[in-house]
């Protein structure tokens, strides 16, 4: 299976029933190679679409996405829960330290391949980053959004290995944006995920 198949989904945990069943089933889903309980920021840019999000998710990285929309499908809230399904891998590294931060930008004027191929050379200089790729978004939630997110097909996905604060990842995070912003390239912040424990 191509690692292309694969991706991540952020559901809410909002300690009701159906979040409570989301957690059991994908522990034991051998689809789900990782899962975390995570906070969420969400940047001012990406509230004025996500007015309804919440603060706590749980974070996993599946291996097959058409299975994993189908799943859940299944556990529909009023909250969305965000599938980020990869179409291309910077880079994957083994890196010290565990995962500890997630970012997940948007590039506002679509890209170009020497775009993408200078947004990877820039995050590849960046030792923390333990994995990066470009990956497009789709919503489950009983009622999606009045506003469609524009961008949804020009998304990058960090994750960030260390053992520092959420607050000194999220500023390496926004120097590494800063750095790709330097080469005339938009890069915005949509949302940022503090690993909080993890549970698989």
């Amino acid at each position: 299976m191509s690692a292309l198949e694969g991706g991540y989904i952020c559901a809410p945990y909002l300690h009701n029933h159906p979040s409570i069943e989301l957690k059991d089933s994908w522990e034991k889903s051998k689809d789900v190679e990782d899962m975390y309980f995570v906070t969420a920021t969400f940047s001012e840019d990406g509230s004025a679409y996500f007015p309804s999000c919440s603060n706590h998710y749980i974070l996993a990285r599946f291996k097959d996405g058409k299975k994993m929309k189908k799943e859940i499908e299944k556990f529909k809230q009023d909250k969305p829960a965000f599938v980020f399904t990869m179409d291309g891998e910077l880079f994957q590294r083994d890196v010290e330290g565990k995962l500890n931060f997630v970012s997940v930008y948007y590039l506002e004027y679509g890209q170009t391949d020497d775009d993408i191929k200078d947004v990877a050379a820039i995050i590849a200089r960046r030792d923390k980053v333990r994995r990066a790729g470009i990956v497009h978004l789709d919503l489950s939630a009983n009622e999606i959004p009045k506003f469609t997110f524009p961008y949804s097909k020009n998304l990058v996905v960090l994750e960030v290995s260390s053992d520092k604060s959420h607050q000194s990842d999220n500023k390496y995070c926004e120097k590494t944006r800063r750095d790709v912003g330097r080469k005339g390239i938009t890069m915005t912040n949509l949302i940022s995920l503090s690993v909080l424990d993890k549970l698989k």
